[in-house]
């Protein structure tokens, strides 16, 4: 991802009929949700830092100098303190147990190694840490699925590494996070997935 230069000039653009005709609202229900201190994973260009506000602070992780770029901008316009890191989510610059809530918009498609990533998270997770996903996915077996993986050696190269039949769903199932609510768009195509770190539930 972070060698595509022209990706983040083009991203918001493309973006745009998404996120005003269902993303938005979507993105802005499940960042009420973050608390304390928050690790956001790939913030791309900052799309996600207007609707923080009652949290202590972000930390948002970017690969891609050129949404970082991008990112600062919007950071500016954010209700809480926004760090902006030049890092990747496969290796986080923060210590053990130090965020209240991670955060991550249609971002585990382009990670490198995914696994690696939800192993990272974990660490970096305060006990009963809460864990907010939006996500693309591969669908159940069908036509569309069919699709996803035909389309993905092309779209990887042309979207910023971005992989249409990633089942980020089924990673979380498999790590040590705890997935409490999943809530399905666009016929399975989209996921948005509440977890939480050490197996806590949101009872606990």
């Amino acid at each position: 991802m972070e060698g595509n230069k022209f990706f983040p000039l083009i991203y918001d653009l493309a973006m745009r009929p998404l996120e005003r005709r269902n993303f938005q609202n979507i993105r802005k229900r499940l960042i009420k949700q973050a608390e304390g201190r928050v690790l956001e994973l790939g913030s791309g260009t900052g799309v996600n830092f207007p609707y923080y506000s009652n949290v202590y602070s972000v930390d948002a992780v970017e690969p891609n100098i050129g949404m970082v770029n991008h990112a600062f901008k919007n950071g500016k316009h954010a209700e809480v303190p926004i760090r902006v890191h030049d890092a990747k989510a496969e290796q986080l610059p923060f210590n053990d147990q130090t965020f209240d809530s991670v955060v991550a918009t249609l971002v585990f498609c382009t990670i490198s190694d995914p696994v690696l990533a939800l192993n990272e998270i974990e660490r970096v997770c305060k006990p009963g840490a809460k864990v907010i996903l939006f996500e693309h996915v591969r669908t159940e077996p069908n036509w569309v699925a069919c699709t996803q993986d035909i389309l993905t050696p092309l779209w990887k190269r042309m979207c910023g590494g971005c992989h249409l039949n990633r089942n980020t769903l089924d990673l979380l199932e498999k790590s040590n996070l705890t997935v409490e609510h999943v809530d399905s768009y666009y016929k399975g195509i989209f996921l948005t997935i509440i977890a939480r770190a050490n197996g806590l539930s949101l009872s606990d």
